[in-house]
């Protein structure tokens, strides 16, 4: 499919006036790339796609807003806009369903000073291992690391996005790590077990 500036322009403006043909289009478009940043956040395909479709219908809603004459590639501006927007809806559909995960920790305020480890021989590992090993997170934590790590927000802003404390945020971020730090030491044991060294 390609995808200058014009036929962007066109499916926007086909979008605008909620022809299904252009939704369709961008749909297609876009649909890989939502799916990148939702699976992040969710431990199930379904819950992902979910996401996606929620974001998709927003993004439908407010297509209007989208400042087109602003940008020399407006592909990549259009992602940079819509992927505000699936975390946004990533944010909200944690916030909705975070008293009701069985099993997961909740954001709390305890003490911000876990020890922070390096991590060393992540080269053995696939970058599908690497996002394998977040989504084994807790949504707590896989949230607030995400939110952090990938997209670079503060703990200021997390904070705000989550409803909780600054201290709450940097207690997460470095259990997260922590864990995240195990379920990685661990693959890379069974790896360096199962395979043979050459």
């Amino acid at each position: 499919m390609i995808t200058g500036n014009q036929q962007i322009s066109a499916m926007i403006a086909g979008c605008i006036e909620n022809q299904r043909s252009s939704q369709k289009e961008l749909y297609q478009l876009l649909k890989g790339f939502a799916m990148k940043i939702c699976y992040r956040y969710q431990n199930h395909t379904e819950e992902a796609e979910e996401i996606v479709n929620e974001g998709f219908v927003k993004l439908f809603k407010n297509i209007h807003q989208f400042e087109q004459a602003r940008h020399d590639n407006m592909e990549v501006a259009l992602k940079g806009w819509f992927k505000r927007i699936l975390i946004n809806t990533c944010i909200d559909h944690y916030r909705k369903h975070a008293s009701t995960i069985n099993g997961s920790r909740m954001l709390t305020d305890e003490t911000e000073k876990v020890a922070d480890h390096t991590e060393n021989g992540l080269d053995i590992l696939s970058y599908k291992e690497i996002l394998q090993a977040i989504r084994q997170l807790s949504p707590a934590y896989r949230t607030v690391f995400n939110l952090f790590v990938i997209e670079g927000m503060s703990h200021e802003e997390i904070s705000e996005q989550l409803g909780i404390s600054v201290g709450a945020s940097k207690s997460n971020l470095s259990k997260a790590r922590e864990n995240l730090r195990k379920i990685l030491v661990k693959k890379m044991d069974h790896k360096a077990y199962v395979e043979p060294v050459r």
